[in-house]
């Protein structure tokens, strides 16, 4: 059988039972598929916050793994002299097919010092230096097998406890805003009541926007999407920042086995959309805006990163060429000579500058295509 031959056979056919002309290029979408498929995928996914807020258990609650089994946790003594550490956790995770290598990426000991002052140093450390070697792997000869460890997202988690932001949570979420896409959560949401839950988010989304933090914003929901991805996507947006419990515990509640807290007044389910977010924040990070939080990270933060890093390189390469090549003095002359002299020497230091901008902007090319 020919291709022409399997293209007719497929071919879809008008009302009179006449073969509409077919090409066949409405398959690329299957074809990108098994191609993402085959390759997996790789998120990475940073978490932030004071100890105790339950961020360990919250990522092993998202993602049903256990990242942390082998972690000693310090006393209050030890933790005196610990300044802000980063650790990276790397699993490996299928699901029907689908294979994803996650990176978490724990942050222990930020927020736990008696001085917190520039405490989010080292974090914002980390992530430009995923920046610096995405940045150097994508200039090199060898681009073909480029490992992405940029951050993808980060989770941070604001306390229950006050009546709103801390002022390291705010200066940490602006420290980060133009790095990464920023999630904010209200951890342990069942230290709190409905009421509480209600006015808090109210409060924090009011001082976000008061300093002008910038966190990462769902996408706008298109006109033909069905009116069911719209109304979870309306309730996505009305519930942020996330009011979030995690729990690896499995117990009995009204006859089924679901994951939860139980308490002297009754038991919290972690999966229950009237007790917490948690089901809203798992359906956002790994269902539908994955793919998205990606997308913002690689064509706006690694842009950002990339442009000023060519533009400071740029800069550089013409004050060293100055150095190496500086004006001529000239010598006394009339003052016509002297102009036209100056002339041709501006003109050709403009001719140097042109020529090497040309040969970058053609470097550039080349290492894009």
């Amino acid at each position: 059988m020919t291709a022409d031959s399997r293209y007719k056979s497929r071919a879809p056919q008008t009302d009179d039972g006449e073969e509409k002309e077919y090409v066949g290029f409405a398959t690329l979408p299957n074809q990108l598929h098994r191609k993402s498929v085959k390759k997996g995928f790789d998120f990475t996914l940073l978490v932030a916050g004071e100890s105790g807020l339950g961020k360990s258990t919250l990522v092993n609650s998202l993602f049903l793994t256990d990242l942390h089994k082998d972690r000693k946790l310090l006393n209050a003594e030890e933790r005196i002299s610990q300044t802000v550490e980063i650790t990276k956790h790397t699993v490996d995770i299928e699901e029907k097919g689908v294979k994803l290598k996650l990176t978490i990426v724990d942050t222990p000991g930020f927020g736990d010092a008696v001085n917190n002052t520039a405490c989010w140093r080292p974090i914002t450390d980390y992530i430009d230096q995923q920046f610096e070697q995405y940045f150097r792997d994508e200039s090199g000869l060898n681009r073909k097998n480029i490992q992405d460890n940029r951050v993808h997202c980060c989770l941070y988690f604001i306390p229950p406890f006050g009546h709103g932001l801390h002022p390291v949570d705010i200066e940490f979420m602006k420290a980060l805003q133009d790095k990464v896409n920023v999630v904010p959560l209200i951890a342990k949401a069942d230290c709190l009541t409905p009421f509480e839950i209600k006015k808090l988010k109210e409060r924090v989304r009011e001082e976000i926007d008061k300093y002008g933090i910038k966190i990462y914003q769902f996408p706008h929901c298109d006109s033909d999407e069905d009116e069911e991805f719209k109304q979870q996507d309306k309730e996505l947006k009305e519930s942020t920042p996330f009011a979030v419990i995690g729990s690896n515990t499995v117990v009995e509640a009204r006859g089924h086995r679901v994951r939860g807290r139980v308490y002297p007044w009754g038991i919290v389910e972690v999966e229950n959309p009237s007790h917490c977010d948690f089901v809203k924040l798992r359906t956002m990070l790994i269902r539908t805006h994955m793919h998205d939080l990606k997308d913002i990270t690689s064509d706006c933060h690694y842009e950002n990163y990339r442009a000023q890093c060519i533009q400071n390189m740029t800069s550089k390469m013409n004050a060293d060429k100055r150095v190496e090549s500086p004006n001529p003095i000239l010598p006394l002359s009339t003052p016509d000579i002297e102009a036209e002299k100056l002339i041709k020497t501006k003109d050709e230091e403009l001719r140097r500058m042109q020529q090497m901008l040309q040969k970058m902007q053609q470097q550039m090319h080349e290492q894009e295509l």
